[in-house]
C-alpha cells in the first residue's frame, strides 16, 4: 500500500499493559504493519519522528512537563487517539486525587524519597483534560481486536465507532448468571461494553474498566440495588477506581 499512515505510539504514566496489547498482537501484527508506518513506539523499536498522521497516547497525565509534552505530541498529529483507561479518564492513577493532599500521597509510596525533585507530581488527568482527543478507546487494558478494528477503519477513513450499550447485553448473550444473583455488586448494567463481559464470564463482578455507558439506564441500577439489598454509595466507590463518573447519585 502506498503512502500508509505514519502511526506513533506514546506512552505517559501508565503501567503500559496497553502497548503490550499491541506489541503482543503475534501473527497480526503482520497485518497491522501491512496498514501502516510504525514511525514511533519506545516499547518496541527505536527512532523518532518530527509529524504523525495517527498518534495513539497511552498513560494519564501527572506532571507539569506531561502536559508540555502531550501538548507538543498534539501539535504534531494530525489524529490524536487516547488509549486505555488511564489515557481516557486518569484510571487507576485518579485514585490520588481522592487523598487529602499529594503530599501524603507521596510519603504513603515513596517513603523517607517523597521530596526528591523527579517525583513531583500534579493531580492525575485524562489526555481529553489538556488537548483535544479525536477518539478516545477505553479498557484496562484495551482490548487488542478492537484496536486493530480501530486501525483499520481510520485507515480507511471511517471514524471507529465504540459499544454505546452496557456490559449486561454482552454477558446475557453469553447466557451467564447474573453475579448480583451470586451476592455480588456488578457494575454491568451502567458499563460500557465492548469487552465480551470477559471479567463477569469468569465470576469477576464488572468495575467499568471501559467507563459509563451513554446515558446510563439509572432508574433499573436503582432497582438492582434495591433488589440486592445494596447502596449507591457501594457503586460508587466502585467506579472510582478507574475514574468514571458515577451517573448514578445518591
Amino acid at each position: 500500500m502506498k503512502n500508509k499512515p505514519r502511526v506513533a505510539f506514546f506512552d505517559f504514566a501508565c503501567c503500559e499493559g496497553c502497548q503490550l496489547q499491541i506489541a503482543n498482537l503475534e501473527e497480526d501484527i503482520i497485518g497491522l504493519v501491512e496498514l501502516v508506518d510504525v514511525v514511533e513506539f519506545r516499547e518496541v523499536m527505536t527512532g523518532t519522528s518530527d509529524s504523525y498522521d495517527i498518534a495513539f497516547i497511552e498513560g494519564s497525565i501527572t506532571r507539569k512537563q506531561d502536559e508540555e509534552r502531550v501538548r507538543d505530541i498534539r501539535k504534531r498529529s494530525k489524529l490524536l487517539v487516547a488509549y486505555g483507561q488511564c489515557a481516557v479518564t486518569g484510571g487507576i492513577n485518579r485514585l490520588k486525587n481522592n487523598r487529602e493532599s499529594l503530599d501524603v500521597v507521596k510519603q504513603e509510596v515513596y517513603g523517607s524519597d517523597a521530596s526528591l525533585p523527579h517525583l513531583e507530581t500534579e493531580p492525575t488527568k485524562g489526555v481529553s483534560e489538556v488537548v483535544p482527543v479525536d477518539l478516545a478507546i477505553p479498557g484496562c487494558p484495551v482490548n487488542r481486536d478492537e484496536v486493530l478494528r480501530i486501525v483499520k477503519e481510520l485507515c480507511l477513513g471511517k471514524m471507529p465507532r465504540i459499544p454505546d450499550y452496557p456490559v449486561c447485553v454482552e454477558c446475557k448473550i453469553r447466557e451467564n448468571v447474573c453475579l448480583f444473583d451470586e451476592g455480588m455488586v456488578c457494575l454491568g448494567p451502567i458499563a460500557r461494553a465492548g469487552c465480551g463481559a470477559i471479567c463477569p464470564s469468569n465470576g469477576v463482578p464488572c468495575d467499568a474498566c471501559r467507563g459509563s455507558v451513554p446515558n446510563p439506564n439509572k432508574k433499573a441500577m436503582h432497582e438492582v440495588l434495591e433488589k440486592y439489598n445494596y447502596t449507591v454509595s457501594e457503586i460508587i466507590r466502585k467506579m472510582n477506581l478507574f475514574g468514571v463518573e458515577p451517573e448514578v447519585k445518591e
